[in-house]
């Protein structure tokens, strides 16, 4: 019987989608009555959101930077290859466990703890469980995405023609050094021939990934909670703000979304924040940026929108909101090429457009001027998901289910 669970997730706060779900699902499996460990290595110094998330946790944060925020280049760089402080912390709390009832499910390691981690867990034979949030597991920039021509990669991780491509945000020094940790990741921390359970949040990531992984491993498709609760659908004809919510990253198109803005900027909200958000404010200086904020403050952003808009340039894996807005009875509009359109029905509950073509995202954005369309997708987006709503509870039985088998 599993009696203890560590999460691991490199952030002890919301700032993305793993992160979310690491955290409810945390509280959700301690409110079931397991004994839950958080191991994290970036925290927030606001000791009062901590109190809110982890009352009957035990939160374990090592109070690190993450990598690229390190001012300390030198030490940033030897960190994301190797974190030997977390690779000490986690091996400490090992020693008072037993892997006959505990098991590791692990959401996020490369923004601060590394695979260091993965290494010390397998030697101890606990059994170890990831949620692929992302597509780190076999390419060395998380993404399949070459920044330079901003369109999706299709070179095979690791191969000449992988590590030749200047694909990084960055600079071509910084591919190889993620090509060089993809390496140690791959031969020292033991990802991925050290994982017992692999955990994919949709159809359309398992498709690109699973060639990737060992053989005769187990995997399942569990999808991300929403945890929002029943309430009346939003009026979304009645409202003229759209909204993006999520890192502001250039794989995530914010930039394209701005200019596509720019003559009308009052009418978006970016909730959320990230690398881009300078760019944005130079495109739309009156653009509203919200920085991270609450689960319910995104809640009460959405109920404002007449829309989501996600539009990403990347395949993404899942795109949770989407399904949060649908909860509230918002549509979304979306790219046909990422995994977000496994939860958009196109003229149904939102609208998809031609990936990379922000013309195409235009059109489809004015034509949720027509009040009617919009009330028929606002609609159609509410019924469909309460018709099979995806809980935390159900998501958290489904857990407990993979953890006993796994024992």
């Amino acid at each position: 019987m599993v009696k203890n669970i560590i999460i691991i997730n490199d952030f002890s706060y919301v700032n993305g989608g793993a992160s979310r779900v690491a955290l409810e699902s945390a509280k959700g499996l301690s409110m079931r009555g397991f004994n839950i460990i958080f191991f994290s290595s970036v925290g927030l110094q606001d000791e009062s959101y901590h109190e809110d998330y982890f009352k009957n946790i035990n939160l374990v944060c090592l109070n690190q930077y993450e990598i690229i925020n390190d001012p300390y280049r030198i030490r940033a760089a030897i960190q994301g290859l190797w974190n030997f402080k977390a690779a000490y912390s986690i091996s400490k709390i090992l020693e008072t466990l037993s892997p006959t009832n505990t098991v590791i499910h692990i959401h996020s390691w490369t923004k601060s703890l590394s695979s260091s981690i993965i290494r010390v867990i397998w030697k101890e034979k606990f059994p170890i469980v990831i949620t692929l949030h992302d597509y780190f597991i076999a390419c060395p920039n998380g993404l399949f995405f070459d920044f330079s021509i901003k369109k999706n990669c299709s070179e095979r991780p690791l191969s000449f023609g992988c590590i030749k491509r200047n694909c990084d945000v960055r600079h071509y020094n910084h591919k190889i050094w993620r090509c060089i940790r993809q390496l140690v990741q791959n031969k020292i921390g033991k990802i991925p021939s050290a994982i017992n359970c692999f955990i994919f949040v949709s159809e359309f990531s398992r498709m690109i990934l699973e060639k990737y992984l060992p053989e005769q491993k187990k995997i399942y498709l569990i999808r991300n909670p929403i945890n929002i609760q029943f309430d009346k659908p939003t009026p979304v004809h009645n409202n003229n703000f759209y909204i993006y919510t999520g890192r502001l990253s250039k794989e995530k198109g914010v930039i394209e979304l701005a200019k596509a803005f720019k003559d009308k900027g009052s009418n978006l909200i970016f909730v959320g924040d990230g690398e881009c958000k300078n760019e944005i404010l130079h495109i739309i200086p009156n653009a509203k940026i919200t920085g991270w904020v609450s689960p319910e403050s995104v809640k009460q952003y959405l109920k404002i929108s007449r829309a989501l808009i996600l539009p990403s340039l990347c395949y993404e894996t899942q795109g949770a909101v989407v399904m949060e807005a649908a909860a509230l009875g918002i549509p979304s509009i979306v790219p046909d090429t990422c995994a977000a359109r496994e939860f958009v029905i196109d003229g149904q509950t939102g609208l998809w457009f031609k990936g990379g073509d922000f013309e195409d995202m235009i059109n489809k954005i004015n034509l949720l001027e027509d009040e009617n369309l919009i009330k028929k997708l606002g609609e159609g987006a509410f019924n469909y998901f309460w018709g099979n709503p995806p809980t935390l509870q159900k998501h958290i039985n489904e857990l407990i289910e993979l953890y006993e088998g796994l024992l």
